[in-house]
């Protein structure tokens, strides 16, 4: 990697962690120029305007999930050992304090630009829609090695392991409850049964 991509990435880093205490729309070349002790017109040129910058922070954050929580849950066998792994390993990106101080950014963006119409708001469907197949695609797996029953709907129980992750963040975040990835294991566990295969 070439000085400028490191010094890009670093950037780009830093405005995630920024981004995820607040928010997307709170994020400018301003604040991120005092927070890394750059200038402005430095900045500037990386970038060029606010929306540039969101669009560059939200598809960082998506790399770095993709890097952190898919690319591992991959190197596992197929089935309930790769959908467990991938489960954890997003638990473990929600409590990321240290690159994430705000929490997962996607999730707080999903909410701050659900009835927003833009660049920003279709780069986060996207995300949000892929994301939504490779879980499934993972449940439909798992139902191949004839892990989960036939009949299991995918996208059904897709839609419940979002609503997992989604509570565990609210009260994670929201209400500082430290028993929620605990909780959330307990969830995913009692799923896992009823749609075993017998």
């Amino acid at each position: 990697m070439r000085k400028g991509e490191q010094t890009r990435t670093l950037i780009l880093n830093e405005a995630v962690a920024h981004a995820s205490q607040v928010g997307l729309e709170g994020l400018s070349i301003g604040s991120l120029a005092t927070r890394l002790n750059l200038s402005k017109s430095g900045l500037f040129a990386h970038f060029g305007s606010k929306e540039d910058l969101q669009l560059l922070t939200l598809k960082q954050a998506q790399a770095l999930f993709r890097e952190r929580v898919f690319s591992p849950a991959l190197k596992e066998p197929r089935g309930l050992p790769r959908l467990r792994v991938l489960f954890s390993n997003w638990l473990a990106w929600l409590e990321q304090n240290d690159d994430l101080p705000g929490g997962c950014l996607m999730l707080a963006a999903s909410a701050e630009y659900d009835d927003r119409p833009g660049a920003v708001r279709d780069l986060l469907v996207a995300g949000q829609r892929e994301l939504r197949g490779a879980i499934a695609k993972a449940i439909r797996l798992a139902i191949d090695e004839g892990h989960l029953r036939p009949q299991t709907d995918p996208w059904q129980l897709a839609f419940e392991l979002f609503g997992i992750v989604l509570a565990t963040h609210h009260d994670r975040r929201l209400l500082e409850d430290t028993r929620s990835p605990g909780r959330a294991r307990d969830a995913l566990e009692r799923l896992i049964e009823a749609h075993r295969a017998r």
